[in-house]
């Protein structure tokens, strides 16, 4: 605990949370974050003593600061509400089960400026986000079904920005604002792909389920316009998100079917009702199994690619966050990231086309 800045904290580099759990290791390190406090519980150790435990989060992770009763900032500690904004400079450390530990912390309330910038996000989630909402934009755009391309545009139209703002999870995956965007749009690339390999599937219908099978998640997993904190709602808590989500489906069909539009589809096969009770299914089923939440387990092949594609984005997303946060137990071996079952093991590297040309002129020389 001897270290000390060498520089005020102002200059040192601002990072993000994320950047901060990737350079971070057993030496400290000078930077500073700027995030806003999502909860701040007064809890008790082992001996007694009390100290704060303060969830931070500035929309690409969220990290756990603990502050003990012996630290100059326990008193300054004590009024952070939750929605709060600080920025904390200090030397990090990673302490490998207990995370990231700030030595010798510094801490400000951040301008108004300052948490605008925040909220406009880092420029790479800002581009990442931004090109996955025009991926979805236009998988709605190319498809064929009026039904399902009109109930899937009304969507957009009604709660587009409300969408981007949403969360895939609370705590797993695409646990962040804009996860349901990111998770959204690389499912409906696995879907179209999926769809290439198996033409008997409904392309309309399965990538229509992918951009419906979490929309409850609008209010259950929601964070407010102005922050990074996430309310738990009523709605959420006695409804649940696939609920949620086939309420508001039935919703924008009834209005999809008032339109001038609709006059028109009277006689297209299958019928209007069909595809809307194929729709809710998807939605219905995708956790797979009842014990899981859903009403009804997948009973059609799209309902039962659904579920996979999730589950698969899902995982999936949780090896990249492990890659990137975890501590390292050996060789290529990294803790187990939850609800993942076991330790991660690193993946075997691409061989890269150009090191196999190299390889054969080697060989072609050496005969």
């Amino acid at each position: 605990m001897s270290e000390t800045h060498s520089a005020s904290p102002s200059d040192l580099d601002l990072l993000t949370v994320r950047q901060l759990k990737t350079v971070a290791g057993p030496q400290p390190q000078p930077y500073r974050v700027h995030v806003q406090v999502d909860g701040n519980l007064v809890k008790e150790t082992s001996q007694g003593k009390p100290y704060h435990e303060v969830k931070l989060t500035d929309g690409t992770e969220s990290l756990v600061w603990r502050v003990f009763d012996g630290s100059p900032l326990f008193l300054e500690v004590q009024p952070l509400k939750r929605g709060g904004w600080i920025e904390l400079s200090a030397h990090w450390v990673d302490a490998g089960k207990f995370g990231l530990e700030p030595r010798n912390p510094v801490m400000r309330v951040l301008e108004d400026q300052e948490v605008q910038a925040i909220l406009a996000g880092d420029e790479e989630t800002r581009e990442r986000q931004r090109v996955d909402y025009q991926a979805i934009v236009e998988f709605v755009a190319s498809m064929s079904d009026p039904r399902l391309k009109g109930v899937c545009s009304l969507f957009l139209q009604q709660h587009g920005e409300r969408f981007k703002r949403a969360a895939a999870a609370r705590d797993y995956h695409h646990a962040r604002r804009g996860g349901l965007v990111e998770h959204v749009s690389q499912m409906m690339r696995s879907a179209a792909k999926i769809c290439e390999a198996y033409a008997e599937l409904n392309r309309d219908l399965l990538l229509s389920g992918v951009l419906f099978h979490d929309c409850g998640k609008l209010w259950e997993n929601n964070y407010l316009e102005g922050g990074f904190t996430m309310p738990y709602t009523l709605h959420g808590e006695l409804i649940g998100h696939i609920s949620l989500g086939m309420e508001l489906l039935n919703k924008l069909w009834r209005q999809l079917l008032e339109s001038d539009a609709a006059a028109t589809w009277s006689t297209l096969q299958p019928q209007n009702e069909l595809v809307r009770l194929h729709l809710l299914h998807l939605v219905g089923s995708h956790h797979g199994e009842m014990q899981f939440g859903s009403p009804v387990i997948p009973k059609t092949p799209e309902a039962v690619a659904l579920h996979y594609v999730d589950n698969l984005d899902a995982k999936l997303e949780m090896f990249r966050k492990g890659y990137s946060t975890s501590a390292e137990l050996g060789n290529g071996i990294l803790e187990r990231v939850r609800p993942l079952t076991s330790n991660l093991v690193r993946p075997l590297e691409v061989v890269v086309k150009n090191a196999l040309d190299n390889q054969r002129d080697t060989e072609e020389e050496q005969n």
